[in-house]
């Protein structure tokens, strides 16, 4: 099918395109529209117009309309999880596109649901003061290539639900399934409330500099959210960054090796590693260290790895060559360096972006692959043997998105916990984000909230009426 942008409701052609291909296969996908500096002008332009009555419509129009958003996510999952599977390279099954597509639904439904009512401050003899929530304006959505349909519609459906109007870019690696999506709940919306561009990076750029957008949302790394910042700054936009992370799970001495293989296994491997929030250091007591590399090992060897499509594969390759090209390189200075070869780290030539499987042991925190956030299906794992010591390390890095801590007993973990540096931390798993549930980094990993109602206040302005 060809693909377009869609502004105001109609499909804009541009003169330019890029070439989109499967990571699995290295065939040709599609061809991406290129948008030019002009079609974003028309884009905000038609957004600010739908804005005017758009920002008027009753609540209960706007949790109506997210509702119908979901029930289009679910009468189209099947031809969405095949297109996101061909591009993004995730399989089908498992935690795979057909999990995506449930999320961008379950979401819409839930955020559907969600109210921010009026707040009455004061009510007395000397007056009334009452607290209202106004949406902002337009905005602007720019989302990466990992989980691209689910983290369009974090962005989306709150923005909708707020009585905002949106204009979304998705990843240059990633377009086809965003445009298809887009095209397909912008229908059950008025005209120009849900606009969709793409192209390359420098169109994000022009995203964040537009004096008609109020406020970016933006997914992806922290490098890029820093200059997201300071294009954003002359014309004071409101954020919410959403950025890298380089997450610690803790392994304390009293755990079961066995029983936590599986948990920590898609802690790090969840999407191929290529998550945020996902596991990307494993610290892990000396008492029990052997034998939890042991059996993370033994179920790591057993999960299939191909090409999305066959439904019984479970991960996928590394989406693109350049994160492919990262993750090699940082597997291959931590074994030059020392790191024990425990399974994978040998990248066989293509076709498609497969890299095996690999999890590092005996690793140190001045290997790059601790460092760095590998964004890959590689796990390095680290010894300890002083509490204290291991919180001190596992927060020794500038970001700090998620954590997690493994033990029998849950009030000793939710101590260590505590003491981590990270805008979630799990127990006895990692990375299980929820609708309900506030979620953001510190540090380096972002500014602001998504998810539940903090994550909707995001989305609009406080007014203050004094009676």
């Amino acid at each position: 099918m060809g693909y377009h942008l869609l502004i105001d409701g109609e499909a804009v052609p541009t003169a330019e395109h890029m070439d989109i291909f499967n990571p699995a296969t290295d065939e040709l996908l599609g061809k991406c529209p290129v948008a030019t500096r002009e079609q974003l002008d028309m884009a905000v332009a038609a957004a600010a117009q739908a804005y005017k009555t758009w920002s008027q419509v009753s609540d209960e129009d706007r949790k109506n309309a997210c509702h119908a958003m979901g029930k289009v996510l679910e009468d189209h999952a099947e031809e969405l999880c095949k297109l996101l599977t061909e591009e993004q390279g995730k399989p089908l099954n498992g935690l795979g596109s057909r999990f995506e597509l449930g999320g961008c639904a379950g979401w819409s439904h839930y955020t559907a649901e969600l109210e921010l009512p009026v707040e009455i401050i004061q009510d007395n003899e000397e007056g009334r003061v009452e607290l209202h929530r106004k949406p902002l304006g337009v905005v602007g959505s720019i989302t990466p290539w990992n989980w691209p349909l689910m983290i369009a519609i974090w962005h989306v459906i709150p923005a909708i639900r707020t009585g905002n109007t949106v204009v979304i870019k998705p990843s240059p690696f990633t377009p086809l399934s965003t445009l298809r999506m887009i095209e397909l709940i912008a229908g059950v919306l008025p005209k120009g409330v849900l606009n969709v561009v793409s192209g390359k990076d420098e169109l994000g750029q022009m995203m964040s500099e537009h004096e008609g957008i109020q406020k970016i949302v933006f997914t992806g790394s922290c490098a890029t959210g820093g200059k997201i910042m300071a294009s954003a700054a002359p014309t004071l936009k409101r954020l919410t960054l959403e950025l890298g992370g380089n997450d610690a799970g803790i392994v304390l001495p009293d755990v079961d090796a066995k029983a936590i293989a599986e948990g920590l296994f898609w802690g790090g491997f969840i999407n191929g590693g290529q998550t945020c929030a996902a596991l990307k250091r494993l610290y892990v007591h000396a008492d029990v260290y052997e034998d939890v590399c042991t059996h993370l090992t033994e179920f790591a060897k057993n999960v299939p790895l191909g090409n999305g499509l066959d439904e019984n594969v479970a991960l996928g390759p590394v989406q693109n060559k350049m994160q492919y090209d990262k993750v090699t390189e940082l597997v291959a200075d931590a074994v030059a360096n020392g790191a024990r070869v425990l399974l994978g780290a040998n990248p066989q030539d293509g076709p498609g972006y497969f890299y095996p499987t690999t999890l590092l042991a005996d690793c140190t925190d001045d290997m790059r692959i601790v460092a760095e956030e590998q964004f890959g299906p590689a796990l390095p794992i680290l010894s300890y043997t002083d509490i204290d010591e291991v919180i001190e390390r596992a927060n020794a890095v500038e970001v700090g998105l998620g954590g997690s801590v493994w033990s029998a007993d849950k009030e000793k973990a939710k101590a260590v916990a505590s003491r981590m540096e990270c805008g979630s931390v799990w127990i006895n798993q990692h990375g299980m984000i929820q609708p309900n549930v506030p979620f953001g980094g510190v540090k380096g990993s972002g500014i602001g909230v998504e998810f539940g109602v903090d994550g909707l206040k995001e989305y609009t302005t406080i007014q203050a009426i004094f009676a």
